[in-house]
């Protein structure tokens, strides 16, 4: 850190001013060294001068965008700026000037970027193989959803069914047991395919929630065979109605 010093000789003396005064004053200045060997007063948190806009040429790939950019912001911000062009968020940009990439923390007129200076974007490998497993995973959990989907529509049609042998048998109609054997094969090729659907994310809570449809209908079909078996046939009888022979009538004798 250098420091400058500053000479009062030949300044008029206010008589009024009871405060006391030297005839120097020490003042701390910072330095930093800009592009070329230029050793220029370091900037301040806070300046009055506004810093001039920088119109910026972005590459990527065959894309071109074109970006205006403070002089004094740094890459990192330049990249937030870029996130809203792009849809790539900034740890997945990686950002070259002069043919070097350059860190967030660097500032733009300190690595010499002008008005109308060319920036060339490149997405980060890393962040491709990254997005492009994110999506194959996103594609195989929809595709768990859609066979899971399909699996309950036919859970509700066969519950439909397991209900309605259950109002029966509760009515005390007897069903064929063939009928209930069937459902519950039905219903177990359902878990069989619920057994092979290979979930992930909320998807696994909706293949449960399934295989939970499955196993209670299931068993009160098991239930239901017991209470069929013991319903009693109902025989309907017919009663016959019994009519008491017409009475005879008279034959008369005719007499001439």
């Amino acid at each position: 850190m250098l420091k400058r010093r500053s000479n009062s000789y030949g300044r008029a003396r206010d008589s009024s001013n009871t405060a006391p005064s030297s005839t120097s004053t020490d003042e701390e200045v910072a330095w930093e060294m800009r592009p070329g060997g230029m050793l220029v007063q370091k900037r301040g948190e806070k300046s009055d001068v506004p810093a001039p806009n920088l119109r910026l040429r972005i590459a990527f790939g065959a894309l071109r965008y074109e970006i205006s950019a403070a002089s004094q912001s740094t890459f990192g911000e330049l990249k937030k700026v870029l996130t809203a062009e792009t849809g790539l968020q900034p740890g997945e940009q990686r950002l070259l000037f002069r043919g070097k990439e350059r860190e967030n923390g660097e500032y733009l007129d300190m690595c010499g970027v002008k008005d109308r200076s060319k920036v060339i974007l490149i997405q980060d490998p890393a962040s491709i193989e990254r997005r492009a497993d994110e999506m194959r995973r996103n594609a195989k959990i929809q595709s768990a959803h859609r066979a899971i989907s399909d699996v309950s529509v036919e859970v509700d049609k066969l519950a439909e069914q397991v209900s309605a042998i259950e109002k029966s048998i509760s009515n005390g109609v007897k069903v064929a047991e063939v009928q209930i054997t069937t459902l519950i094969e039905m219903l177990m090729r359902q878990a069989i395919k619920l057994d092979n659907i290979s979930a992930e994310g909320d998807a696994v809570a909706s293949k449960t929630l399934q295989g939970k449809r499955v196993q209670k209908c299931v068993e009160s079909l098991d239930v239901m065979k017991i209470s069929n078996a013991n319903v009693k046939p109902v025989v309907v009888t017919t009663k016959w109605e019994t009519f008491e022979p017409p009475p005879t009538t008279p034959q008369w004798e005719f007499f001439e």
